[in-house]
């Protein structure tokens, strides 16, 4: 929980913070940048804060280099009254200014950034001095100082209106970045080679209307759509998990007709836009900024969460006609419920088949890729795939099950792997179902991936 500083911490941090600035200026007769977050209010340091410092401070550093400005010395303090840095640049004073002004107005996250550069005689610039107007008040945009003055605003609108662009800004990166990583494990699944049956990098297995290509086309297509949907999550996160599965049915629909246009309708990621959509649903449910990738073990259970009920409803309401689909068939002669059954039940074969297997071979060593294919492998041993069914009936269902058991539990050489492939395409089968579970599970491993990237920042 945040801790509230008093006005005394407060006023000790500030000589503190004055005193350090005028030991740095004598040391190096250089400009300094002095850098905290403008937060009102008692509580000057949280998560949430952290997170924005250290984005401001990445925008700094990011800034210096470019403009090839050299850092000589770099502190910095985490403490209660609020995260500080203190940055001896070699720099024109005015041009580093002018560089530190315009992080803070880039936009609605710089104006909380506090960005104070001094001249190497101990005097601070002023934003006057570039002709550039003063800083905007955080509730109402006016200039900040005549509202500061005048105290128009409470402290808890000053802290509501901070905590909401920390909050917005953050909800907007982290959606983009988990979509990122949804398309990314499509890019990662069909690039997965050799994969029985699929398409890789190699050919087309056993399809005809598709390709390498076709698949890269489709997932171009796609990234809006898994933005869409982690963004759903984060705005009905509040609402009944069923809720946000309604309110994404549309988006998944759109996404479709967009995948079609994008492959001259061929289905490529018909099962993917359903299964992943809905994973970056729950992700985006259970996301907060402070802890932007939630866990493998959280977003599963909140898949189920999502889906069960419509799954339920969905199998109640089929009936034997013309217009039935394969999955709807299987339903009805043999109550299989394919992926929208793993779904409802949390994608137990993705926590218990593919990401534990995915895991294991990593942390023996091996590449992604490999991984990858021998997850792959005990998916096709263990789980009923209905796009195996729908190609080759139950009877080519069992027999890819049983040929993949057959390669053992250990890592399938590229010579098996070669062969199996031979053989499904002979037999004209693709487990399309079971390259859907291990997309998700790439999704998963890269979003862990990217948390322990953050933690190390």
């Amino acid at each position: 929980m945040a801790q509230e500083v008093t006005l005394m911490e407060m006023l000790d941090a500030r000589e503190s913070r004055v005193f350090r600035q005028t030991q740095l200026l004598e040391q190096h007769k250089l400009p300094l940048v002095s850098f905290s977050m403008n937060i009102p209010g008692p509580i000057k340091n949280s998560p949430l804060i952290r997170r924005g410092f250290r984005e401001g401070l990445s925008r700094l550093t990011d800034a210096l280099r470019a403009a090839r400005f050299a850092v000589v010395q770099w502190e910095e303090k985490d403490a209660v009254t609020g995260c500080e840095a203190l940055l001896v640049v070699r720099a024109d004073p005015l041009a580093l200014k002018s560089l530190c002004a315009e992080l803070e107005d880039r936009d609605s996250l710089g104006r909380l950034f506090d960005l104070d550069v001094l001249h190497p005689d101990g005097l601070k610039l002023d934003r006057e001095e570039l002709g550039k107007p003063p800083r905007a008040c955080l509730v109402c945009g006016a200039a900040g100082k005549g509202c500061a003055s005048r105290r128009l605003h409470s402290v808890p609108q000053l802290q509501k209106a901070a905590w909401t662009i920390l909050w917005d800004h953050f909800a907007r990166e982290d959606a983009l970045r988990l979509a990122s990583q949804a398309a990314r494990a499509l890019l990662y699944e069909v690039c997965t080679t050799p994969k029985p049956g699929l398409v890789d990098r190699l050919g087309n297995g056993s399809h005809r209307d598709m390709d390498l290509f076709t698949f890269l086309d489709s997932t171009s297509s796609l990234l809006p759509y898994f933005h869409k949907a982690v963004s759903l999550g984060q705005e009905t996160a509040s609402l009944p998990p069923e809720e946000t599965f309604r309110r994404l049915r549309p988006l998944g629909l759109e996404a479709e007709r967009n995948m079609a246009a994008a492959t001259g309708g061929v289905n490529t990621h018909k099962g993917a836009i359903f299964s992943m959509g809905t994973v970056c649903a729950a992700a985006g449910r259970l996301w907060t900024p402070e802890r932007p990738w939630p866990p493998a073990e959280e977003i599963l259970p909140e898949v189920s969460a999502l889906s069960a009920q419509a799954v339920m409803e969905d199998f109640a309401a089929i009936r034997q006609g013309e217009d039935t689909t394969t999955g709807q068939r299987l339903y009805l002669t043999s109550g299989l419920r394919g992926i929208r059954g793993e779904l409802a039940d949390g994608l137990p074969a993705v926590r218990d088949i593919a990401l534990p297997t995915l895991r294991a071979a990593l942390a023996q060593g091996l590449s992604l890729e490999q991984a990858g294919t021998t997850a792959l492998i005990r998916l096709i041993a263990q789980v009923t795939d209905t796009n195996l069914i729908a190609r080759g009936g139950m009877e080519g269902q069992c027999w890819a099950a049983q040929a993949a058991a057959d390669l053992g539990d250990g890592i399938p050489s590229w010579e098996d792997l070669d062969d199996l492939n031979s053989s499904f395409v002979e037999r004209n089968l693709s487990p399309g179902g079971c390259a859907d579970l291990l997309a998700i599970a790439y999704f998963l491993h890269f979003c862990a991936v990217e948390e322990e990237k953050d933690l190390r920042r």
